[in-house]
């Protein structure tokens, strides 16, 4: 490694790199938001709604456990699915939702698909403000229901 006394300007290069790499990863690590943080705050209240700035600090994050919740109504049936979906998620007004999971029961898994995606398409409809831009896949889930659909809902953390 020594010629003449001195270190090879090679053999030093490797040990750098290794060394910003690692100092790459500590600034990428602590630079992540803190989701737990976010969920023990206390609820926005109307005044907040109102117009008022929140008080955030951080990035928003989503929350991990989703909501689940049921819509029973049957296909094609669009004001019944709406009415389900706005009785689903009533106690989840204010929060926005970040990506939806559908499950549509059916024995078939081309109707259960295809059923998940009814209802996925009207999110929006029945809450705009909730599900606007939101994320959302269509899934079948075998079962003798039909007009039935288990969503699974990951909100942001604020």
């Amino acid at each position: 490694m020594r010629r003449g006394g001195r270190l090879q300007p090679l053999h030093m290069a490797g040990w750098l790199f290794a060394d910003m790499l690692l100092v790459l990863a500590l600034v990428a690590m602590g630079d992540q938001g803190d989701p737990g943080a976010a969920d023990k705050r206390p609820a926005a209240s109307s005044s907040a709604a109102a117009g008022k700035k929140s008080r955030h600090t951080g990035p928003r994050a989503v929350v991990r456990t989703p909501v689940e919740v049921a819509v029973d109504a049957p296909a094609g049936d669009d004001e019944d699915i709406v009415r389900a979906l706005r009785g689903a998620t009533a106690r989840y007004r204010g929060r926005q939702a970040a990506f939806v999971l559908t499950f549509g029961r059916h024995t078939d898994p081309g109707a259960g698909g295809r059923y998940a995606h009814e209802v996925n398409a009207l999110l929006e409809k029945a809450r705009p403000d909730m599900f606007r831009a939101a994320t959302t896949r269509d899934f079948w889930k075998g079962g003798a229901s039909p007009g039935h659909a288990d969503i699974e809902i990951y909100f942001y953390t604020y």
